[in-house]
C-alpha cells in the first residue's frame, strides 16, 4: 500500500490531494518553488521539499528519493499529462497516480486521441493537421486552431475569416510551444454557440470501467472554464446517453487506468452537431461537482486504483443527486478585459454553510504573475441547481477579499441572471450577457450604510489609539460644518459629511461630493443626499446602524489604509486615499506600460517605425496568458525599452511613443 505520497503540484489541489491523504492515513510530501515559499500548501504537506520550477523532472525525482516517497501524484497542469514523467516516476521504482504512459501519450496528442476516438465509434467531427510553419488551405469558417498538446485552454485561437489564419496559427503555435514544449496545432469546426460537455471516467488495471456523469462547463473567458456544473442543465437525455456511452466506449478502447474526462462540444437544436474535443488523463480542476451529486471521492480512487485495487463500486453502484455547481474565484478584473491583478491578499474569507472551498491561499497570501490567477473554486451541493446556484451567490456577494480584484462580484451576478437559470448558457455566454462583467453595486441605501460603517469603524479606532480624545469624531458642541470623509470603491470617490448628535449615537449624513464654487465664485447648489443614522452597536469587526429606520448588521475588517465592509447585501473594499497627491506619479506616459509582472515574449516594432491606433507592439506573458500591447494612438516609436526573454514590473513603461 501507498504510506508516503509525494504531490508534484501547488495551490488548492495540492491542498485537496493532502486532504485525502492524511484522511487515508497517508503522509505526504509537497514541492514549492521560491514564489511559493509561504505558501498554503506548503504548510498543509507534512514535508516540503523546495525545487527550482515545478516542470523540473530531475528535481522532483530527488525530492521523491530524498524524502522516502512510495508514490507521486501529479495533480492537473505541470506535469500532470507528461507521459516522460510517468515513466521516470515508474524507472524510479515509485507508484504513478495516474493512466499508464502510453495512454498519457496517446490521449495527450488531441490529434492521435481524435483518430482513436473515431477508432472507438464516438461522435465527433474531422480535424485539418497544420504543417510545421504552413497554412492550410480548404479550411471552412468559423475554425478553432488548437494546440495539440496539453490544455487549459492555452494555444487555442477563434478564426472568422481567411485572413486571421495565418496569425492565429503563428500565435496559438507560439503559446503551445512555450506552454507544453510542443508547438504543433490543428484545426476543426468551430460551434459558435455551442456547449461544452465532459463525461467523468475511471478505469482500473482489471478491466472495470465506470462513469461518473457529465459536467457543463461551458460559461468560460479565454477558452478557460469559470464555471462548472453537474448533471448538465443544457441537454436532452438521447444526447447525454451520446456522449455517456462514447467516453466509456473509448476508455475501454484504450484499456484506460484511472481518473479521467472526455470532453465534447455539443451544437445547439434536437440534433446537435458532437464533437469529441480531447481526453484529460489526469483529474480535473472541476471534479468536486461529481464528487457533490455521486458522494465519491474521486482522488481516494486515484490512490486505490494505483495501489492495484479494483474500482470500489460498480455502474449500477453509482448514484447521482441533486445538483451541484463549481466557480473559479480568480484574480482578474471582468470589467477590464479580465485583466490579472497582482498583489498581497489582505482579507480572504470566502465562506457559507454547506460551501465547499478549494483553496491554496489565506490572508496575507502572495498573487504573484508566476502561476495562473485562480484563488479558489467554491462549490455548492443541493437538490436543486437553483437552489445551489442562490446560496453559491450568497457565499460570493459576502465573501471578503481585498488585495487583488477579483471576479466574484461577476460570478454572483452570473448565479442569477434569467438565462443561466434557465440553463440558457452556450459558451458564448459572456459575449451575449456583456452586463454581468460590470454588474451593479449594493443597493443605494446598503451602499451608504457600509460607507458609514466603514468610517465610524475607523474612526472608532483612531479614537481608541488616541487617550486625549473624550469625545467622538464628528461630534459638535455648535451647529456647524461637520466632519468630512473620503473612501474609495473601485477607483471611484464617495464622499460622505456627518455630525454626531449630543448623544453620541443619532448622526446626521450627507452622502456626495460637497458643492464647490464656479468660476464665478458663487457655490454651486448643495446636491448631496441627506440621510439620519443611529448607531446602535459598534465593535472593533462589527457596526450595526440603523439608516431612515432600517437596520444594517455590518461586519468590518481594517487592515491600514483598506477596511473591507461586507453584509448579506454583498462586499465592499474601501481604501482611504492619500491628503496629498504626488504629481510625479500622476505624469503620464509616453506609451504603454506593462499591466502587470512577466516577460516579453514577442516584439512586434522597431524605434522609429510608424505605428496606427491599435497596432500590436509587444506580447507579454503574465500568470500563463499572453497579454497584447498596442498603441493607444498613432506615432513614431522613439524607443523599444525591452526585448523578447526579458521580464517586466507592473507599470514599467514599455514602448517610449511620440504621438502625432
Amino acid at each position: 500500500m501507498i504510506a508516503r505520497l509525494l504531490i508534484a503540484n501547488r495551490g488548492e489541489i495540492a491542498c485537496r490531494i493532502a486532504a485525502t491523504a492524511h484522511r487515508l492515513g497517508i503522509s505526504t510530501v509537497g514541492v514549492y518553488t521560491e514564489p511559493d515559499r509561504d505558501a498554503l500548501h506548503a504548510d498543509t504537506v507534512d514535508v516540503a521539499v523546495a525545487v527550482p520550477s515545478h516542470l523540473d523532472i530531475d528535481a522532483i525525482l530527488a525530492a521523491a528519493q530524498r524524502t522516502g516517497v512510495d508514490a507521486v501524484h501529479p495533480g492537473y497542469g505541470f506535469l500532470a499529462e507528461n507521459a516522460t514523467f510517468a515513466e521516470a516516476v515508474l524507472a524510479a521504482g515509485l507508484v504513478w497516480v495516474g493512466p499508464t504512459p502510453d495512454q498519457v501519450r496517446l490521449l495527450g496528442d488531441k490529434i492521435a486521441a481524435k483518430r482513436a476516438a473515431i477508432e472507438a465509434g464516438v461522435a465527433t467531427t474531422p480535424v485539418i493537421l497544420v504543417p510545421p510553419g504552413g497554412v492550410p488551405d480548404g479550411v471552412s469558417y468559423p475554425a478553432l486552431v488548437k494546440a495539440a498538446a496539453g490544455g487549459g485552454g492555452r494555444g487555442m485561437r477563434v478564426v472568422n475569416t481567411p485572413d486571421e489564419l495565418p496569425d492565429a496559427v503563428a500565435a496559438a503555435a507560439r503559446e503551445a510551444l512555450s506552454a507544453f514544449g510542443d508547438g504543433t496545432v490543428f484545426i476543426e469546426p468551430y460551434i459558435a454557440r455551442g456547449r461544452h460537455v465532459e463525461v467523468q471516467i475511471f478505469g482500473d488495471a482489471h478491466g472495470n470501467v465506470v462513469h461518473l456523469g457529465e459536467r457543463e462547463c461551458s460559461i468560460q473567458r479565454r477558452n478557460q472554464k469559470i464555471v462548472e456544473e453537474s448533471p448538465a442543465p443544457g441537454i436532452t437525455p438521447e444526447t447525454r446517453t451520446v456522449l455517456i456511452d462514447g467516453a466509456v466506449a473509448l476508455a475501454r478502447h484504450v484499456g484506460y487506468v484511472g481518473a479521467g474526462t472526455v470532453e465534447y462540444m455539443v451544437g445547439d437544436g434536437d440534433a446537435p452537431v458532437i464533437t469529441f474535443l480531447e481526453v484529460n488523463t489526469r483529474l480535473q480542476v472541476e471534479h468536486p461537482v461529481t464528487e457533490a451529486v455521486t458522494g465519491i471521492d474521486l482522488v481516494e480512487w486515484q490512490l486505490r486504483v494505483a495501489d492495484g485495487e479494483p474500482l470500489p463500486l460498480a455502474q449500477e453502484q453509482i448514484g447521482f443527486t441533486g445538483s451541484a455547481i463549481e466557480v473559479r474565484l480568480v484574480a482578474e478584473d471582468p470589467a477590464a478585459g479580465w485583466l490579472p491583478s497582482v498583489g498581497t491578499l489582505t482579507h480572504f474569507d470566502v465562506a457559507g454553510p454547506g460551501v465547499r472551498v478549494d483553496t491554496g491561499f489565506r490572508a496575507g497570501s502572495r498573487v504573484a504573475a508566476d502561476y495562473d490567477s485562480m484563488l479558489a473554486k467554491v462549490i455548492v451541493h443541493d437538490t436543486s441547481r437553483t437552489r445551489a446556484a442562490a446560496r453559491l451567490a450568497r457565499t460570493l456577494r459576502a465573501a471578503r477579499i481585498a488585495g487583488v480584484r477579483t471576479n466574484a462580484a461577476t460570478l454572483a451576478a452570473i448565479l442569477g441572471e434569467p438565462d443561466f437559470l434557465a440553463g440558457a448558457t452556450p459558451t458564448a455566454y459572456l459575449d451575449e450577457h456583456p452586463e454581468v462583467l460590470t454588474p451593479a453595486g449594493l443597493p443605494d441605501a446598503a451602499e451608504v450604510a457600509h460607507l458609514v460603517a466603514a468610517v465610524f469603524a475607523t474612526e472608532a479606532a483612531n479614537q481608541a489609539a488616541n487617550p486625549l480624545a473624550f469625545a467622538p469624531s464628528g461630534w459638535r458642541n455648535l451647529r456647524t460644518r461637520g466632519q468630512r470623509r473620503v473612501r474609495v470603491r473601485d477607483g471611484v470617490e464617495r464622499h460622505i459629511e456627518y455630525v454626531v448628535g449630543r448623544d453620541g449615537s443619532t448622526v446626521d449624513v450627507l452622502v456626495g461630493p460637497p458643492p464647490v464654487p464656479g468660476t464665478d465664485g458663487a457655490l454651486a447648489p448643495d446636491a448631496r443626499c441627506p440621510a439620519t443614522v443611529r448607531l446602535l452597536r459598534r465593535t472593533p469587526t462589527q457596526q450595526v446602524v440603523e439608516l431612515d429606520g432600517v437596520r444594517h448588521v455590518i461586519d468590518v475588517e481594517a487592515t491600514g489604509d483598506v477596511t473591507v465592509t461586507s453584509s448579506p447585501a454583498g462586499t465592499v473594499v474601501w481604501t482611504t486615499p492619500p491628503r496629498f497627491a504626488d504629481h510625479d506619479l500622476a505624469a503620464e506616459s509616453a506609451g504603454p506600460i506593462s499591466p502587470l509582472p512577466g516577460t516579453v515574449i514577442a516584439v512586434h516594432v522597431t524605434a522609429g517605425q510608424t505605428v496606427a491606433e491599435g497596432e500590436l507592439l509587444m506580447v507579454v506573458e503574465a500568470m500563463k496568458m499572453e497579454h497584447r500591447i498596442t498603441a493607444a494612438g498613432a506615432g513614431t516609436v522613439a524607443q523599444v525599452r525591452f526585448a523578447a526573454g526579458d521580464r517586466v514590473d507592473q507599470g514599467e513603461l514599455l514602448v517610449a511613443i511620440d504621438h502625432d
